[in-house]
């Protein structure tokens, strides 16, 4: 049997997976952590406009240590640059881009995602960020709403669900989830497998997901590079 924790993917490669994804010109939001990363893998010749809630569009790459300016941060308090062509505005500003429809993307994290497209991803718990916050926003505004998530929680348990047992944050707006082991679409209330890591074997994948993953087609090998 497949030894999962040696073989999954880093978050970094996660997040390098969706960046591939991320069409030329695409306004995009990115969520508070792990989605962060994100934006570290611009695909050559793409140019992404990365939106935060507290009010920029086109925020640039993080600033050497040292750097920073700490009046330019984004909604995770982290601090950014600016690419020419920046923009500030209210946050009232900001959440009326994100609910009138104008982002083309939103990556966020999750703790459950479910096969009709749930998505549970906030918590009041010891160390979370302490309510919904924008992502309620982000799941329904967005045009596409995609997950970056272990495949599993640290205790081992399925990420991936039937239904989701935690507070929703959206009902029906998850469409693709990257993991550390697959890559899985969400289409008519079913998980259908796109990509998977070629270690493992899909015995082994069914096994630690929650819910059945439907074959629609030819399943592609997982290749990310080493980061």
């Amino acid at each position: 049997m497949t030894d999962i924790a040696s073989i999954k993917l880093s978050n970094a490669q996660i997040a390098w997976r969706a960046a591939q994804d991320i069409e030329d010109g695409a306004y995009v939001n990115l969520g508070i952590g792990f989605p962060e990363m994100v934006a570290r893998y611009q695909v050559e010749g793409r140019q992404a406009i990365y939106h935060t809630e507290n009010g920029i569009l086109d925020f640039g790459p993080a600033p050497a240590e040292g750097e920073e300016d700490w009046d330019l941060i984004n909604a995770g308090k982290k601090a950014v640059t600016l690419n020419p062509g920046a923009a500030f505005f209210h946050h009232a500003d900001s959440f009326a881009m994100v609910r009138g429809g104008h982002l083309d993307v939103a990556i966020l994290g999750a703790f459950e995602v479910a096969e009709t497209g749930d998505l549970a991803n906030w918590s009041v718990g010891k160390g979370g960020v302490p309510a919904v916050g924008g992502a309620m926003d982000l799941v329904h505004g967005a045009k596409r709403v995609a997950v970056i998530t272990d495949h599993v929680t640290k205790t081992g348990a399925p990420k991936l669900v039937e239904r989701c047992s935690l507070p929703l944050t959206g009902v029906a707006c998850v469409t693709r989830v990257y993991t550390s082991l697959a890559v899985v679409d969400i289409e008519g209330g079913r998980f259908v497998l796109r990509e998977k890591l070629a270690a493992i074997s899909m015995d082994e994948l069914q096994a630690v997901t929650g819910a059945t993953l439907v074959l629609d087609g030819p399943v592609a090998d997982l290749i990310v590079p080493e980061l």
